[in-house]
């Protein structure tokens, strides 16, 4: 983050800000309160294929034995189809299977969840409610579930 800080002196304030593998949702919001506008990580779907799905409650670890009898939605917050059309236990069973699925829907609802985690940043920083959105999200991001 200091050297965010210190590149921002240097680039031209009304020019775009790109941070390059850059990558937890985390990173993400740290990045976004230092003035970077687009970021270009391969995070989301390289945990997406390990089993590791990133919501707005926490971290998912979809390998863990919890989920495989949860019938519940991927993400009950779902940001695309695959959110509400699998349950976390299918989504366990298919990673512990090795199927491709699985990569792909764990691909699938990461970038999602991404996508909707910076659109929703620059909706509260045009409310001027980023600082306090941006504390309350930290608190939710860093759980593990």
């Amino acid at each position: 983050y200091e050297m965010i800080e210190v590149v921002n002196d240097i680039l031209p304030t009304n020019r775009p800000r790109y941070l390059m593998g850059v990558g937890t949702p985390l990173n993400i919001l740290e990045a976004i309160e230092r003035g970077v506008d687009m970021f270009d990580c391969v995070m989301p779907t390289r945990n997406g294929r390990n089993a590791m799905l990133f919501t707005s409650n926490g971290v998912i670890n979809m390998r863990n034995a919890k989920w495989a009898n949860d019938f519940s939605p991927v993400d009950p917050d779902g940001h695309c189809f695959v959110d509400t059309q699998y349950s976390r236990a299918y989504l366990h069973h298919l990673y512990k299977a090795g199927e491709l699925l699985a990569m792909q829907i764990g691909s699938i609802h990461n970038l999602a969840f991404y996508l909707w985690l910076v659109k929703e940043a620059r909706r509260q920083i045009l409310q001027n409610n980023f600082t306090v959105w941006k504390r309350e999200m930290t608190e939710r991001l860093m759980r593990r579930l």
